[in-house]
């Protein structure tokens, strides 16, 4: 009877030592699913946009500048923190008894050259110590009669911007021959319907991103692309269709620095008690193979 009851207990202790190992197994399966899954300790979308949550920010997702170089007319903070949308530097410069009315955000626009940082008309440079101050463009892009809100490189130094002062277009400056050309409108592929803005071009100059609004569209502005065409023109506006744009405002789509994820806004105009108006915007993310997708087939 003795060994009747040993022999069980063995029996049992090998079928809960088995279950244990199983169950850890499975975790153990689970956590590297989960932690494959993750970026900049996100869990990552598919090829459906996803809300985008950011983690609770701090001070300490933010470094300042270089103090030796640093005075109360310009300084700058750079972010070490995990959230792709947020700017890599930001600057601010003294306007009258402001610095909010002269903030800069530089981001590396998807470039691989992350030594220059672009903003509107004005680029910083990486130095040993930090950051250079701010730098313009120079005259063909400080002009009063253009408005830049946006501008956009690729890895060879090409860029793209809008300007709202003259029918909101969208305009782009290559380097030939080692020399900066003069800013040219694109044409009507891209600068057509009742705007162009929010461009942003590949690092490999393949496809241009933007806000535009149009008959053809889901709503008051949706994401368009033009894929380069073998000739080097850029090919027909093709709506990134329902799954990022809607009946509300889609702009400011760009990719993640490694490519990997295209980040966008949707935003929504909302009433307030007293009857004023306000809107309200959401960051959206999506994988960035969704542009395959949209590629025309050869």
């Amino acid at each position: 009877m003795k060994n009747l009851i040993a022999k069980f207990l063995v029996l049992v202790i090998f079928v809960f030592l088995s279950a244990c190992k199983t169950e850890e197994s499975e975790t153990k399966k689970n956590d590297a699913s989960t932690v494959e899954n993750l970026y900049l300790g996100y869990k990552t979308p598919g090829l459906s946009p996803e809300v985008f949550v950011p983690r609770k920010g701090s001070s300490q997702d933010w470094k300042l500048g270089n103090a030796d170089a640093l005075d109360m007319q310009e300084f700058y903070f750079t972010y070490e923190g995990n959230n792709p949308f947020e700017a890599a530097v930001v600057v601010y410069k003294q306007g009258g008894n402001s610095y909010k009315t002269n903030t800069y955000k530089f981001r590396s626009g998807g470039s691989k050259n992350s030594n220059i940082l672009y903003s509107r008309h004005n680029y910083i440079e990486r130095t040993a110590s930090g950051w250079s101050k701010i730098k313009s463009l120079g005259p063909m892009f400080d002009r009063e009669d253009w408005g830049i809100m946006v501008s956009s490189v690729s890895d060879k130094g090409t860029i793209v911007f809008d300007d709202y002062k003259n029918n909101d277009v969208i305009r782009m400056s290559k380097i030939v021959d080692g020399k900066r050309e003069k800013p040219k409108l694109l044409g009507k592929e891209i600068n057509s319907g009742k705007w162009t803005a929010h461009p942003f071009i590949a690092p490999d100059e393949s496809f241009l991103i933007w806000g535009s609004e149009r008959e053809d569209g889901y709503g008051r502005s949706d994401n368009y692309i033009s894929f380069r065409q073998e000739d080097g023109s850029w090919g027909p506006a093709v709506n990134m269709g329902d799954k990022i744009n809607t009946e509300l405002v889609e702009n400011g789509a760009f990719l993640t620095p490694d490519g990997k994820y295209l980040l966008f806004s949707r935003s929504e105009e909302k009433v307030r008690k007293d009857g004023s108006t306000y809107w309200e915007s959401t960051k959206y993310w999506v994988d960035a193979k969704i542009i395959d997708a949209l590629r025309p087939k050869q």
